[in-house]
């Protein structure tokens, strides 16, 4: 799949104080990232799997550069042959819109890796 369009945007920091996104705001967002999934309607969740460590964690310091970029940091479980991410806006329990970008983000760092 080629890499959402959401990952030409840049995410913007949440103040607190504002809403989380509604499922029908999140349904359209969603259909535009592959594999995502969300759990109890405020978590993006997403597995990657790799080859052996080495490689899941070279992704993780691939998602460490795009996180710091963007200011905007996902939960990573690392363990052989997988990287899985978790992301949603602490200051509101819940997800925005820049979750979503920084999803595309992590996709387009997956597909940029090298390849062993």
């Amino acid at each position: 799949m080629a890499t959402s369009p959401l990952a030409d945007q840049k995410c913007i920091p949440c103040r607190g104080g504002t809403p989380p996104l509604t499922g029908a705001e999140i349904a359209p967002l969603l259909a535009q990232l592959d594999g995502w999934t969300v759990e109890d309607g405020k978590k993006l969740s997403k597995s990657f799997r790799f080859k052996n460590f080495v490689q899941a964690v070279d992704f993780v310091n691939a998602v460490t550069r795009v996180a710091e970029a963007e200011q905007h940091h996902p939960d990573l479980y690392v363990r052989w042959g997988e990287v899985r991410v978790y992301l949603w806006t602490h200051k509101i329990d819940g997800l925005t819109e820049s979750d979503f970008v920084m999803a595309a983000k992590i996709d387009r760092a997956y597909a940029a890796r090298p390849q062993a």
